[in-house]
């Protein structure tokens, strides 16, 4: 008698059938692992630019503005002009410029500090109260020149993966656990 080494048809089929099973598990896990990891990753790249925002309006001892932007990565961008109507919000990138004038407007003596190009992996970073605000003015103390707000990133995601991100009037920006519907009941 000689010993064949190998699978036999059967055993094949079943180890197949066993971790076809496995996999169709854990593909939904996956996925929310993913869209948790790409809210993470954006809001921190948010955060990051917000407070290089304010950072910046101290350091320069004038006002500096972080707006939404409709196209952030033409040769002169400009910020949004507030309306959405895809629903969006943020996503679409933002720019950060010093604003001598305190008008809120980039101006072609005005230099450019940062630009963010579109969030193309997040469904949506949207104003909290529904407003259709498109920009943070920080002032030469570092405080904001609007009332305090709060946007929420990944609205088309489950409540769990999704984040809010809250803003007070002194131009502070904190994250409030997932779940959290306002800044206010934290």
């Amino acid at each position: 008698m000689r010993n064949r080494y190998g699978f036999t048809l059967l055993e094949l089929m079943v180890v197949l059938a066993i971790s076809a099973i496995l996999s169709t598990l854990a593909a939904p896990s996956f996925t929310q692992m993913i869209q948790s990891n790409t809210t993470s990753s954006n809001v921190n790249n948010f955060l990051a630019d917000m407070r290089f925002a304010r950072s910046e309006s101290i350091r320069r001892g004038g006002g500096v503005v972080m707006c939404r932007s409709d196209a952030p990565e033409v040769v002169h961008p400009t910020c949004g002009s507030g309306s959405d109507s895809n629903g969006h919000g943020w996503t679409s990138g933002w720019i950060i410029f010093q604003d001598w004038n305190n008008n809120g407007v980039q101006d072609t003596n005005e230099p450019l500090l940062r630009v963010k190009s579109p969030v193309a992996a997040m469904g949506s970073i949207t104003e909290g109260d529904g407003t259709t605000s498109t920009q943070f003015r920080f002032t030469a103390t570092g405080r904001l020149s609007i009332s305090p707000t709060q946007l929420h990133f990944g609205g088309n995601y489950a409540s769990n993966v999704q984040r809010l991100v809250c803003v007070d009037l002194g131009g502070r920006t904190r994250t409030a656990s997932a779940g959290t519907v306002d800044c206010g009941s934290q």
